[in-house]
C-alpha cells in the first residue's frame, strides 16, 4: 500500500503566534510501512499555547521512535495501543498544567492522532481538533468534546443552533487545562482510495463539508503537490471568509 502525505499549517489573519503544531512520522516494519499523524492546537494565556502544542508532539514522536519499535516487536493491538496512548497523555497533562501553575496561566492543547498499521487505523482524540475519513463521502470519525457537543448529546440544542453559538469553542477538557482527561479511542479498518484528513478548528469553521470534500476526496489528490495544493487553496479560502484562528491540516492518503 503507497501512502501519499501533506500538511500545511498558517497563522490565519488575526493572530501574532501560530499556536497549532502538527507532525508526520513514517516507518518501514516487517509488517509494511507505519504512519502517525499529530495534530494539536495549543491555547493559553501569554501566548503560551505553543508551549502545550509542541510538547504533545515531541510526546509523540518521542512515542513513534522509541516505544512503537518495542511495541511491534511485542505485538501490537487495540488494548496495549490504547493504554500507551492513555499514559503518555496523562502525563503530558500534568507537565502542562505544572507549566502553567509556574507562570499563573492557564495552558492546554488538543490533540488528535492517528497511526495507520497493517490495514488498521488507531486514533486519540483529546478537544475539538478533527479526523475525517473520506471515500465516497466524508465522515468525521472523532467527536469534539465542546460545551456545544455536549448539549446537543443531551438534547439541549440543535445542530443549528450549535453553529452559531458564541460558546462553540468552548472545551469541557483539553491536555494540560484539565484536571480529568478522559481521551476518546477509535479503531477501523483502512481501504485503498481512501483519505484521512486531521485538522484543528480553525480549518473548518468557515468552509462547508461539500467543500473539504471536493479539495480533499482520494480522486482530487492523486500526488503530494496536489494535497498540499488543495490544504492551501482550503486554508485561502478560511483567511478569504475572515477566519480569525490559526489554521492548520493534514492528509494522509492510501493508494495502491
Amino acid at each position: 500500500m503507497k501512502f501519499f502525505i501533506a500538511a500545511y499549517s498558517d497563522i490565519g489573519i488575526k493572530k501574532s503566534i501560530n499556536q497549532d503544531a502538527l507532525s508526520i512520522q513514517v516507518a518501514d516494519t516487517d509488517n509494511g510501512r507505519a504512519v502517525l499523524g499529530v495534530i494539536c492546537d495549543g491555547m493559553g494565556g501569554l501566548a503560551k499555547g505553543e508551549v502545550a502544542s509542541a510538547a504533545l508532539i515531541t510526546a509523540f514522536s518521542k512515542w513513534f521512535m522509541e516505544e512503537f519499535p518495542q511495541m511491534i516487536h511485542e505485538e501490537v493491538t487495540e488494548n496495549n495501543l490504547q493504554g500507551s496512548w492513555n499514559k503518555l497523555i496523562q502525563v503530558q497533562n500534568k507537565k502542562i498544567m505544572n507549566y502553567g501553575d509556574e507562570l499563573h496561566v492557564r495552558v492546554g492543547t488538543t490533540v488528535s492522532a492517528i497511526l495507520i498499521y497493517r490495514n488498521q487505523y488507531y486514533i486519540v482524540n483529546v478537544g475539538d481538533s478533527r479526523v475525517y475519513e473520506i471515500r465516497e463521502g466524508i465522515t468525521q470519525i472523532t467527536k469534539d468534546h465542546t460545551f456545544v457537543q455536549r448539549e446537543m448529546d443531551m438534547g439541549r440544542m440543535t445542530l443549528e443552533a450549535a453553529a452559531v453559538s458564541d460558546k462553540r469553542n468552548v472545551l469541557v477538557q483539553c491536555v494540560g487545562a484539565s484536571y480529568i482527561v478522559t481521551p476518546d479511542f477509535f479503531i477501523g479498518s483502512v481501504d485503498r482510495g481512501t483519505t484521512y484528513l486531521l485538522c484543528t478548528d480553525g480549518f473548518r469553521h468557515t468552509i462547508s463539508g461539500k467543500e473539504i470534500y471536493e479539495k480533499c476526496n482520494p480522486w482530487a489528490v492523486q500526488s503530494e503537490q496536489q494535497m498540499e495544493s488543495n490544504l492551501r487553496y482550503l486554508t485561502d479560502l478560511n483567511k478569504y471568509r475572515q477566519e480569525a484562528d490559526n489554521i492548520s491540516s493534514m492528509l494522509i492518503g492510501l493508494y495502491d
